[in-house]
């Protein structure tokens, strides 16, 4: 009798990336931007892109290495969870550190480790929807991917917010980063592992014009992400101002659970649809979001501002996955990912350094003005974005 092949299951492959969207959850959302605030000085802000640069620039280099030796490892038989197991140990020294950290330059040396262990970790990991799922669901299991990331980073949002011992905040992240990890890895391993050649990255131009739309809405939600805190403490009244983490955290977990619903949405659009069109809609939502912090005032119109954001940033998430699984080359994936992720790690340097940069030649870092003025930059970021999706081809599942 023939044995059956295991079944692939999104959820469990996805569980790692669980764990490692509820860490940035929590350092991207809360964590940084309080603790640049903690031990950085009377410029809060400016501290702030001074630390995400310098972690960015980490990542960035990382990625770019370990992804073709990951390639190079995929060749020879490995399911590349060496780099996960070898990511998650240095990251969790890393958590450990940042969290633990007395002095601001302390702060940045763990956050820089902590960046290079995550990212020896999610480049080999992010292959894992084209090595093991078939072209035609792809879709489906890339809402698994986003619906897991925004679940991630609202439950990291919620311990960096409502747990007020640091230490304790450290000891969760690093049992969800394990646990997950060993979970994703004991189903990986269970899987047929496709034999592959590896070759040397063939950059098409349809490889470049998606980094290059991805790279630009990426700008757009990390200047989202990145001037939040300073937008709820500083434009949303005394009470908000008193308590800036906790009210950020929770505005924070309000998005990502629509963004979680908007990634659960697009599941069967990402299928069925122009993948372009799909990223054109929901980038859509996502800028009428923007445009409700900038032109809104008070908390209830913060909230639904933040909600819209949400729910098209989620569908978008979907979308970018599809996309990303059907464009690299199969044969040298590791490689393109960790190219592809530049288009999410360039952002982090490019939208507190342009947003800080252009603040600072008006004299108006401090300014309370100026969360606002973040929020405009990252609209028009988003829809150049939008616009340069359509150099691509048609892309739908099939196609």
């Amino acid at each position: 009798m023939t044995m059956r092949s295991p079944t692939v299951k999104p959820a469990r492959l996805g569980l790692l990336w669980f764990g490692v969207q509820a860490v940035w959850g929590a350092l991207l959302g809360i964590s940084l931007q309080a603790r640049s605030s903690q031990l950085g000085g009377a410029h809060a802000i400016a501290s702030y892109g001074v630390i995400a640069t310098a972690g960015a620039i980490v990542a960035a280099i990382t990625q770019v290495v370990v992804g073709p030796l990951a390639d190079r490892h995929r060749a020879r038989g490995s399911r590349r969870t060496e780099f996960y197991v070898a990511g998650v140990a240095v990251s969790v020294v890393g958590i450990v550190w940042f969290y633990g950290a007395a002095q601001f330059a302390q702060l940045i040396g763990g956050f820089m480790l902590l960046q290079f262990g995550m990212n020896v970790a999610t480049g080999p990991y992010q292959s894992v929807i084209p090595d093991y799922v078939t072209p035609e669901r792809t879709g489906s299991a890339s809402s698994w991917m986003a619906v897991l990331q925004s679940i991630g980073n609202a439950v990291g949002a919620i311990v960096a917010s409502l747990v007020a011992d640091l230490r304790a905040v450290a000891a969760l992240l690093v049992a969800l980063l394990v646990a997950t990890c060993a979970a994703t890895i004991s189903h990986v391993r269970t899987l047929p592992l496709r034999p592959v050649a590896s070759k040397p990255l063939h950059v098409t131009r349809a490889f470049v014009d998606l980094f290059v739309s991805r790279a630009l809405i990426y700008v757009g939600f990390y200047t989202l992400l990145g001037y939040l805190f300073f937008y709820v403490a500083q434009s949303l009244g005394p009470s908000a101002r008193a308590s800036a983490t906790a009210t950020s955290g929770v505005t924070f977990l309000i998005f990502l659970v629509a963004a979680a619903i908007g990634a659960a949405l697009c599941a069967s659009p990402a299928d069925r649809f122009d993948r372009r069109t799909v990223v054109t809609i929901s980038g859509a939502i996502f800028v009428a979001g923007l445009l409700g912090f900038l032109l809104g005032h008070g908390v209830t119109w913060a909230i639904v501002a933040v909600s819209v954001a949400g729910l098209g940033w989620g569908a978008f998430l979907t979308a970018d996955w599809a996309l990303g699984c059907a464009i690299l080359p199969k044969d040298a994936l590791a490689t393109a990912f960790g190219v592809w992720n530049l288009a999410l790690i360039a952002p982090q340097i490019l939208a507190p350094a342009f947003t800080s940069g252009v603040l600072g030649s008006l004299h108006a870092l401090d300014a309370p003005w100026a969360p606002r003025f973040a929020f405009g930059c990252a609209a028009i970021e988003v829809c150049a974005g939008i616009l340069w999706v359509w150099r691509l081809p048609a892309q739908r599942a099939g196609v």
